[in-house]
Parts: C-alpha cells; sequence; structure tokens
C-alpha cells in the first residue's frame, strides 16, 4: 500500500467507506452541510472508527488544489494494481453477470484515468491493462480519474493473450473494437452477459494477436468525417451501451 494521500468526492468517498474502510485515516466535511449522503458518510466513519471534522469550503479546496470535492476530503491509503490470479478470483465470485474492461496497451496517464472513471460509473467489476508498454497508477492517472483509482480494482497482467484465453475459459465473452469488415455495430451486440470490452491503444488499436483472441469485433457507428474516437471518449461509448443493455 502506497504512502496516504487525499481523495475526495461523495461517490468515491463513500465507495471507499464501504468496501475499503481501512484506508482511510482522516475524513474532512464541509463545515454547515447536512444532507442524507453527508450522513451517510459520517455514519459510516462513526461505524468504522475513523475521525471525521468539518472544514472550510477554502480549506477543502486547498487540500484537494481546487478539484470538485462536493464538501468530502479524506486522508486514504492508495490502491495499488494487483494481479493476474487476483482477477480470476475476483470472475469465480461474481453473483451476478460481470463487465471487466481491458485496455491493450493505453500509454496516455489522461485516457487512463478518464477510463477507470467511466468504468466506476458503469458498476464494471474491474479494469485490466499490459504490465509493460502501458501506463499504470501515476499521480496524473489518480487526478483524472478523481478518486475512482481507489475503488475501481485495477489488474495489471504479464502475457494479455494469455489473459483472455483465461476468461474465455471462465465464460467471459471477450468483446474487442476494431475498425474490420468482421466487426458488427456496437449497437446489434449482445453484451448483457459476462463480458470483457477491449479497447486498444491511442491511435494503433487493439494489436493483432489481442484482435485474434476476442470472440467478437465491433464498431461505433460515426455519422461525420472522422472515422474513429479517442479511446477514452470511445470506451465511455461502449460501456454505457453495455450498462444500457443491462438495464
Amino acid at each position: 500500500m502506497a504512502k496516504p494521500d487525499w481523495v475526495f468526492g461523495l461517490h468515491t468517498v463513500t465507495a471507499i467507506l464501504e468496501r475499503h474502510p481501512e484506508r482511510i485515516l482522516e475524513l474532512y466535511l464541509l463545515e454547515g452541510r447536512q444532507d442524507q449522503r453527508i450522513e451517510k458518510i459520517q455514519k459510516l466513519a462513526n461505524v468504522h472508527g475513523i475521525p471525521c471534522r468539518q472544514s472550510s469550503k477554502q480549506a477543502l479546496d486547498d487540500l484537494v488544489q481546487q478539484g470538485n470535492h462536493q464538501g468530502v476530503v479524506a486522508k486514504s491509503r492508495l490502491a495499488q494494481p494487483l494481479q493476474e490470479q487476483q482477477l480470476y478470483e475476483l470472475v469465480e465470485r461474481a453473483a451476478s453477470p460481470i463487465l471487466l474492461l481491458i485496455l491493450d496497451s493505453v500509454t496516455d496517464p489522461h485516457n487512463l484515468g478518464a477510463c477507470i472513471r467511466t468504468a466506476d460509473a458503469v458498476g464494471a467489476a474491474g479494469v485490466v491493462t499490459t504490465r509493460d508498454k502501458a501506463v499504470g497508477l501515476t499521480p496524473v492517472v489518480r487526478r483524472v480519474a478523481v478518486g475512482a483509482a481507489e475503488v475501481v480494482p485495477f489488474f495489471q497482467v504479464t502475457n494479455l493473450a494469455r489473459t483472455l484465453d483465461e476468461l474465455k475459459e471462465m465464460g467471459v465473452w471477450v468483446v474487442g473494437t476494431a475498425i474490420d469488415e468482421t466487426a458488427k455495430s456496437l449497437y446489434e451486440t449482445d453484451l448483457k452477459g459476462n463480458v470483457a470490452m477491449v479497447m486498444g491503444a491511442e491511435g494503433k488499436g487493439i494489436r493483432r494477436l489481442t484482435k485474434d483472441k476476442c470472440d467478437s469485433l465491433v464498431y461505433v457507428p460515426m455519422q461525420g468525417s472522422v472515422d474513429s474516437l479517442n479511446v477514452s471518449v470511445a470506451t465511455g461509448v461502449c460501456l454505457f451501451e453495455a450498462l444500457r443493455q443491462r438495464s
């Protein structure tokens, strides 16, 4: 576990309190604010014996460098990347259809942070990326993810092709995104079961070996002059379509 740092936001802090309360060391709430969500955070903090202090808006702004803290800031031990075996254990324990986001060699920290934030927003079970030739949980990634990196399980694997094979053996349908003549429209693809959505690197897309391991390929229908989207934007489109179908 890395050294403590500041995380913020109602959803993020609540999620850490519910899933990993042992990580939170201190909790600061905007003085004078009282509503159901704040009361829930206070109750969770009390249950776990976490110090809870009132603070001014300016003090909270200073702690998170003007981030949108929504009146809640916590000092928390930061989450660290998980390993391949822990990914398989997560899939085995899943009580309902699982949704995973797999990023094939994404190197831009802003893109990774945005993808993790989107994964959290749709309730994805985890984000998987390669250990080599890809960005990890850097300070920039954590900042762009706005706390989601502390609650969404993040896995780094050494051999993505092998990992995809193992997930397929466990009953996970691997869906890759690609501009390919064999690809189907995202909106004509069933995403309601156990699904791993594979997104490619900036510019290059998913690698050939990764593409060969996918059970199916999809594309996002485009109406304008461009034929592709930034990986973080495409991730948002694909994951929210999966959420729509599952809802």
